[in-house]
């Protein structure tokens, strides 16, 4: 079972060292498809001595896409760049390349880090996600900027021991660079799809983020952070939305 590990990239010196550290004793090969960054990406890849590419970037979906066609192996592994294998999941994933499988596919747990706390509930926890598979078996898909991995109708789906670490925000002003980002590109995406969202609407689903991930969620649980997390939620719809309103105002 040869395992092609990929990742895209858009200046992510910060965080591509750990990734690159977790996947190596997993993967047979590791493809790096970049944005053209302009920090320090390149160096700390090409220090790796992994496989570095460029593509113009044109949305998350279509530049994971682009990066599952160039993978080499018939398996893929895909993670963002601010993400990580625990020693645990590692270990799943050689059990796995042991039994060498021919298709399937494989899940994980998410545990997310929000300005040095790991948050287990609001939401964030366990945050299963499909990131391994056979590579000809699944497509990227959802709706940009939340991309998923969608296996073809019938594939084995299995869930691995361990956790996938997520390194989310660093500071709250990394957060709301992130909301301000995505909430432009979601609101592109919806007014493509012909989306409306009159005033009602748009508090209903202010208030329902907010009561969601503090109440329903079990956000106390997590303490300030879970607050923190609901509150800039609700705001990221907020932003969302009244981008939204406006690209239809403005036509």
């Amino acid at each position: 079972m040869k395992l092609s590990g990929v990742i895209i990239t858009y200046n992510e010196a910060r965080n591509i060292g750990r990734c690159l550290t977790s996947l190596q004793s997993v993967c047979d090969e590791i493809l790096v498809l970049d944005s053209f960054s302009n920090d320090a990406t390149q160096d700390i890849c090409n220090s790796f001595g992994v496989r570095f590419e460029q593509h113009p970037f044109e949305g998350h979906i279509q530049q994971k896409n682009e990066a599952l066609k160039r993978a080499s192996h018939p398996w893929i592994l895909s993670l963002d760049a601010d993400e990580a294998l625990t020693p645990e999941l590692q270990q799943a994933i050689l059990a796995v390349k042991a039994l060498s499988p021919t298709k399937g596919a494989f899940r994980f747990k998410r545990l997310t880090n929000y300005c040095g706390t790991w948050i287990r509930h609001s939401g964030w926890y366990p945050d299963v996600k499909l990131r391994m598979a056979s590579k000809d078996d699944v497509l990227w898909g959802g709706m940009n900027p939340h991309d998923q991995l969608i296996p073809k109708e019938g594939l084995s789906i299995e869930q691995l021991d361990g956790d996938l670490l997520h390194y989310s925000y660093y500071t709250k002003e990394d957060h709301f660079r992130q909301i301000d980002y995505f909430s432009k590109i979601a609101a592109a995406e919806l007014f493509a799809r012909k989306v409306r969202c009159n005033l009602v609407k748009l508090y209903l689903k202010v208030i329902a983020q907010f009561i969601k991930s503090l109440l329903l969620k079990r956000g106390f649980l997590d303490g300030k952070a879970g607050w923190l997390i609901a509150k800039r939620s609700a705001f990221a719809t907020w932003q969302k939305y009244t981008i939204l309103r406006q690209l239809w105002l403005n036509g």
